[in-house]
C-alpha cells in the first residue's frame, strides 16, 4: 500500500478505527529490544504523513523513544456493522485494519489547534466526570511522521483492496 497515494484513505480508515475503538496501538522495542504495545486514545493524522498524540498517559513510551524512536501503529475498524455486513458479502468493501510504521518526534506543548481537534473528538462525553478525568489537562503532544503503510490481508476477503 503506497503511504502518498493512499493517505486520505488511511485517515479516514483511522478516524473510523477510533470510533469503533476509542483508541489505536502503538508498538515500540524497550531496551531489551522486547516487543512492546501501548494503547493511544489521542492519535490524529494531519494532511502531511504526519501525525501526533497527547502524552499524559504513556509513561514506557516516552523512556523507549530515547532508545529507538521507530513505531508502528495499528488501527483496526471494530465497527460490528462493519464485519457483519462485510461476512456477509464476503468480502471487505474497506480495510479492516491498517499499520503504519513510523519514527516519534520530540514532545512539546500542544497547540491551540490540536487542543481544538482533542475536544471536537471527545465531545460527545463533554460533561462526564470521566472526560474531565481523562482529556481535561492535556497540555503536551509527541509528534510522529510516517514513512510506510500496510495493509491487514484477510485472504479472500481482502483480495480485491
Amino acid at each position: 500500500m503506497d503511504i502518498n497515494t493512499n493517505w486520505n484513505k488511511i485517515r479516514i480508515h483511522f478516524s473510523k478505527s477510533f470510533r469503533s475503538n476509542f483508541h489505536v496501538s502503538i508498538a515500540s522495542v524497550d531496551s531489551e529490544n522486547n516487543p512492546t504495545i501501548t494503547p493511544i486514545g489521542s492519535l490524529f493524522l494531519n494532511k502531511n504523513l504526519t501525525g501526533f498524540y497527547f502524552e499524559k498517559y504513556p509513561s514506557k513510551l516516552p523512556i523507549y523513544a530515547k532508545i529507538n524512536r521507530k513505531i508502528c501503529v495499528m488501527a483496526v475498524n471494530s465497527s460490528m456493522w462493519f464485519w457483519i455486513k462485510s461476512l456477509i458479502k464476503g468480502k471487505f468493501n474497506n480495510y479492516p485494519a491498517i499499520k503504519l510504521y513510523g519514527e516519534l518526534g520530540q514532545k512539546r506543548e500542544a497547540t491551540r489547534i490540536e487542543i481544538t481537534r482533542l475536544n471536537r473528538r471527545m465531545k460527545t462525553t463533554k460533561g462526564m466526570k470521566g472526560n474531565t478525568y481523562l482529556w481535561g489537562d492535556m497540555k503536551f503532544v509527541r509528534e510522529i511522521s510516517f514513512k510506510k503503510a500496510e495493509k491487514i490481508n484477510l485472504g479472500e476477503m481482502t483480495k480485491d483492496l
